[in-house]
């Protein structure tokens, strides 16, 4: 092959990857835009891991995230105490909050449901006493700390005697390994995951859970056509086996195992 053919070869493949590179550019430049002219949603996370990481990488990050998406929206979650996230999701300041029990537009009437369950949780009872009995009575009888703003246990333990609000979650376990509190109220999978960060040992949860409930997304009310876009987008999810396989692998490590 003669010199001048080489030339001509090398020249051809560099213009061959020129056009490959500059196809590149051009698919990602379209796809930043698409993604940069989505509309973006910010909304109140009070969760904690597995449910929310860091990283972005738990359960609520992939499942909402992905349920947002497909709505055509971007998600993005912002961290304030539990009851200062619904005052201001109520507000409008935010555009909602990110996981909540049915119920809350009564007391917060611009919240709108999304109609389609995110997740289930248990509102467990931990403890360094195993004897204590997992019921409402019970409790009410020991010194409990909860995380204000967390509407289920502030409602159940109305009138009690010795109860604690702690900021964080950091907070209310600490109470709870110092001996401040004899019981601390949380979900169960969150306790789990944060007795085993903590390495507190000792601290279980009591079994059964306090209560059962089916938690929900809820929207600012200027953003209530996009309630049923989003429902319908998780109901998909949970037909083509996408929730499921994301609920196994990040949170059925924190339901079946116990806590330290």
């Amino acid at each position: 092959m003669s010199s001048r053919s080489i030339t001509n070869g090398m020249r051809l493949v560099r213009i061959q990857l020129w056009l490959c590179l500059a196809g590149s550019s051009l698919l990602l430049a379209l796809s930043g835009t698409a993604v940069a002219d989505r509309p973006v949603l910010v909304l109140n996370d009070t969760n904690e891991a597995p449910f929310t990481t860091a990283d972005r990488d738990g359960f609520l990050d992939f499942v909402a995230g992905e349920a947002f998406r497909r709505a055509g929206v971007e998600l993005r979650l912002v961290k304030l105490p539990a009851e200062r996230g619904l005052i201001n999701a109520n507000a409008g300041i935010e555009d909602g909050d990110m996981v909540r029990i049915a119920g809350l537009e009564k007391q917060y009437p611009n919240l709108v449901r999304v109609p389609e369950k995110l997740v289930d949780w248990e509102f467990s009872a931990f403890s360094k006493d195993t004897s204590i009995p997992s019921n409402w009575k019970a409790i009410r009888q020991h010194s409990v700390g909860h995380i204000k703003g967390w509407k289920i246990y502030e409602q159940n333990l109305a009138g009690a005697e010795r109860v604690i609000t702690a900021d964080d979650p950091a907070q209310l376990f600490r109470l709870l390994d110092l001996n401040r509190i004899e019981v601390a109220l949380y979900e169960h999978s969150f306790g789990v995951a944060l007795a085993r960060q903590q390495g507190l040992k000792g601290v279980r949860p009591l079994a059964p859970a306090l209560a059962n409930r089916e938690m929900f997304i809820y929207l600012h009310k200027r953003h209530a056509p996009l309630a049923p876009k989003l429902a319908e987008a998780l109901r998909a999810m949970k037909r083509e086996g996408f929730y499921q396989r994301v609920y196994s692998q990040k949170l059925m490590p924190y339901r079946e195992a116990p806590a330290p």
